[in-house]
């Protein structure tokens, strides 16, 4: 088996050529998608969606379904008026629903406190019979209140706060992507 070794001169062209393409200058990428993905900040992402989380839940004490959503459109607003960019709907959205976990986390601990150190399971039951008649339920029914008892048993508590936080993150992340449509141009400085 034979190797064929580069001469010399071959040997410097290909050394020097190496070089050359060391000290090339790295190409700008001036797409606006790819300079907006590029200057995402996520520390700037995260004290955003905490400060909206935080604001939601607060809100959603008065006004719960829309407090979501507008914890999303909160989370975008202050993401944009820290970095002073206005990013896509895609990036709203992922605010959005950061700030929808940050406020479903706050709520399910006040939930869980309420039934479990302060004893209230009896109040949201109540609670409960009373939006099942709303709907057009006899609260009387002894199916009706199994159900509603059911919600309250460590198994259903788990699926009612799984769903309830898809919902909390799905209505936040369509926050997020609703003010990042509307709020398209970056803030004046």
């Amino acid at each position: 088996m034979q190797i064929a070794l580069p001469d010399s001169e071959n040997a410097e062209q290909a050394a020097d050529g190496q070089a050359r393409a060391w000290t090339q200058e790295i190409p700008r990428f001036d797409h606006p998608r790819l300079l907006q993905h590029s200057l995402f900040d996520r520390g700037a992402a995260t004290r955003a969606a905490l400060k909206a989380g935080v604001l939601g839940a607060l809100v959603g004490m008065l006004i719960p379904v829309v407090a979501v959503v507008l914890a999303g459109w909160m989370a975008f607003y202050f993401y944009r008026r820290e970095r002073g960019l206005s990013p896509g709907a895609r990036v709203g959205s992922r605010l959005g629903g950061a700030a929808g976990v940050v406020c479903f986390a706050i709520n399910a601990i006040l939930i869980v406190i309420e039934l479990f150190v302060l004893h209230r399971q009896q109040q949201f039951i109540e609670s409960m019979m009373k939006v099942a008649q709303a709907i057009g339920y006899n609260p009387a029914d002894p199916e009706i209140q199994a159900a509603v008892h059911n919600l309250f048993t460590p198994l259903g508590l788990l699926l009612t706060l799984s769903f309830a936080m898809v919902f909390t993150v799905l209505l936040s992340a369509l926050g997020g992507a609703l003010a990042a449509l509307v709020l398209r141009h970056p803030p004046r400085g």
